[in-house]
């Protein structure tokens, strides 16, 4: 009998995905809130490290609310408080901030992925470790596509946003008017709802299984 709760139902269907899942929900969100630190310390803006945010500790980056909200429904997300006006680029530097976000997620994947090819291809196949190593590795490849096709949703307060406004006047004018930067979680809320978020979770998947079934035959070859 299930409980309700995501934790329970999936240690009970399959702990090993558990497991995965939460390692690569804080890995991740804690490395896309330290790229885009890193990013801003570049552009000369040392705010991360005034407020010792450069640090790989969940409760630094995600803070009490998401981690709450990560047991709960098993998502959350983080932050990192940078200065745009430091940014020795101006607009495009808060653009090139943003957008360091979802890049070390789309380095994770990739890394994630590349290793599941490997794994496919030269692992001990038919064993418990083989098998584990698969959810392992997919789990974290798929994970990080989506977290960097979310986040690059031109929706405030999400960093696609941020990257349009940097690029782009008077799109910055349309993004930062109070309406748009009021309403833009519930704008957020209402795309998860009416399911328009599954689409790019499914594309996330297939792009994730195909990569490493290409590294797999290179390496298997």
């Amino acid at each position: 009998m299930q409980s309700g709760w995501w934790v329970h139902d999936l240690y009970q269907s399959n702990p090993v995905l558990l497991a995965s899942w939460i390692f690569w929900v804080l890995l991740s969100i804690m490395l896309h809130e330290l790229a885009h630190g890193w990013a801003a310390i570049w552009q000369g803006d040392n705010t991360p490290r005034d407020l010792d945010r450069m640090n790989l500790n969940p409760m630094t980056h995600m803070g009490g609310a998401s981690l709450i909200f990560f047991l709960l429904v098993g998502f959350a997300w983080g932050m990192m408080p940078v200065d745009p006006t430091r940014f020795r680029w101006g607009r495009r530097g808060e653009a090139a901030v943003a957008f360091a976000g979802p890049l070390m997620n789309i380095a994770l994947a990739l890394i994630s992925l590349t290793a599941l090819g490997i794994w496919l291809a030269r692992g001990p196949v038919n064993t418990k470790v083989y098998e584990n190593l698969q959810i392992f590795f997919y789990a974290g490849g798929w994970l990080n596509f989506f977290l960097a096709a979310f986040n690059l949703l031109p929706v405030p307060p999400l960093d696609g946003s941020k990257i349009l406004a940097g690029l782009s006047r008077p799109a910055r004018d349309i993004i930062e008017s109070p309406p748009v930067m009021q309403y833009g979680f519930f704008a957020l809320f209402a795309l998860s709802m009416l399911g328009f978020l599954s689409p790019i979770e499914r594309f996330c998947r297939q792009i994730s299984i195909e990569y490493a079934q290409r590294i797999s035959m290179i390496f298997g070859a």
